[in-house]
């Protein structure tokens, strides 16, 4: 029988689904983890969702997302370091250590990259005392270059560990999310460094799907649907010490349109086939 304890639903794969109905589909498929987005604890309410997470015996593995730290006006930015705060409690109140950031991409009618990269530094370390102050590691998540100008400039997880550089493992780490990472030429080494560094502080599956849709958020899929050797990179991060909940985050409008608990099924059986044996 397979050790599905590791295995975590990020609500993102199960897009139609509630809060509620997301617990409620992890308990049925016995999945122990999940890892909401903001949107639907915003919808279920805080104090609510903290409490069907927990009554449902579930753990957090994370919570999706604060970030978007690239605003260049004084207004922007007061707006993005307040939603981060918030963000941050968020993620205390869910019982969580773990918030992922994306860090955002161009201001409008920008061009200048190294600005835009500074300012996510300047930004992040306006966070981390708050951070550290609540007990909640920000998770530093790179990107598909494809996103950078409007999502995400950092693209690498070497650009991830720079910027993370800074400040205690315990403060900032990265996540390897196997869709945005899997190209990368430098990802081995740089999953050793984050391993000797004490950062890993989320490991992310799904598949990289041809062709890509045409909204490129949607290109996602399943584990084995796409190009990615989970084999290779499962054991990277194995090797470097990663011992947490492994979470299955997919954008795919064909599984958003599926039914949740078949989803899931598969979702499991993909697990055990291509994840866990090198995890």
């Amino acid at each position: 029988m397979s050790d599905f304890s590791r295995l975590s639903l990020n609500s993102a794969t199960t897009k139609k689904w509630s809060l509620a109905e997301a617990v409620e589909g992890c308990v049925r498929a016995g999945i122990p983890s999940i890892g909401p987005w903001r949107d639907i604890v915003a919808e279920a309410g805080l104090d609510k969702s903290a409490r069907l997470i927990r009554e449902a015996g579930l753990r957090v593995s994370s919570l999706c997302r604060g970030g978007f730290l690239t605003a260049a006006d004084p207004a922007g930015q007061a707006a993005a370091l307040a939603d981060n705060r918030a963000a941050i409690l968020e993620a205390v109140a869910l019982g969580t250590t773990e918030l992922f950031l994306v860090v955002g991409g161009l201001a409008p009618g920008e061009r200048d990259v190294v600005a835009a990269r500074q300012r996510v530094a300047d930004r992040l370390e306006d966070l981390v005392p708050f951070a550290v102050e609540h007990g909640v590691r920000l998770v530093l998540e790179p990107l598909h270059p494809m996103y950078s100008a409007d999502r995400a400039l950092i693209s690498t997880l070497k650009q991830a560990l720079d910027l993370a550089a800074p400040y205690d493992a315990r403060a900032v780490g990265v996540a390897v999310d196997t869709f945005h990472a899997w190209w990368d030429p430098e990802l081995k080494a740089q999953i050793e460094r984050a391993g000797r560094e004490n950062r890993i502080a989320s490991y992310q599956v799904c598949d990289f799907n041809l062709p890509i849709a045409a909204d490129a958020l949607l290109s996602r899929g399943m584990m084995g649907d796409g190009v990615i050797d989970f084999a290779t990179i499962g054991g990277w991060v194995r090797d470097a010490g990663y011992t947490g909940d492994i979470e299955v985050e997919i954008f795919n409008q064909e599984i958003w349109d599926a039914d949740g608990d078949s989803t899931l099924a598969t979702m499991k059986a993909r697990y055990a086939e291509l994840v866990l044996p090198y995890a």
